[in-house]
């Protein structure tokens, strides 16, 4: 059997017990066709790039499939018919990656604090204490101005 990955993006509409419903009927599609799912993740609603059939998010779901072709085919025509799914992307790969992913482990790295300033502490790093620029004198308004 051939290793697939297969990314699809959901309506902004769906909740996430909807969308997880959509992938346990895929999974199935996929198991009665002697395959099986591996590895699910669902990366939550997140922004598009651009608005796709008028929706501007979308809850993304990565599915890791073991499974021969005929599955996988029967599986998109499926995606393909669902009006819940607004895009998807299926890739044949050598093998499949067993920790989390790419996007889970980004977001990981982004929940954490950072050991840094805010953009409040920047304000106390200016120079107050250094005199204030005086007009010169020989500064005169243009003409017709007060000055």
């Amino acid at each position: 059997m051939s290793l697939y990955e297969n990314i699809f993006i959901a309506r902004q509409d769906a909740t996430a017990a909807q969308v997880e419903a959509l992938t346990d009927a895929f999974a199935n599609i996929i198991a009665e066709q002697g395959g099986k799912v591996t590895k699910r993740e669902y990366w939550g609603l997140r922004s598009l790039t651009y608005r796709i059939k008028k929706n501007r998010k979308g809850h993304y779901m990565l599915l890791n499939i073991d499974a021969p072709a005929a599955a996988v085919v029967e599986m998109e025509r499926n995606m393909r018919i669902s009006e819940d799914v607004i895009r998807l992307l299926t890739v044949r790969v050598d093998a499949l990656e067993e920790g989390p992913s790419a996007m889970l482990q980004s977001r990981s790295r982004d929940d954490r604090p950072r050991g840094g300033r805010d953009r409040d502490d920047r304000r106390d790093d200016r120079r107050d204490d250094r005199p204030r620029r005086e007009r010169s004198e020989g500064f005169s308004a243009p003409e017709g101005e007060p000055a």
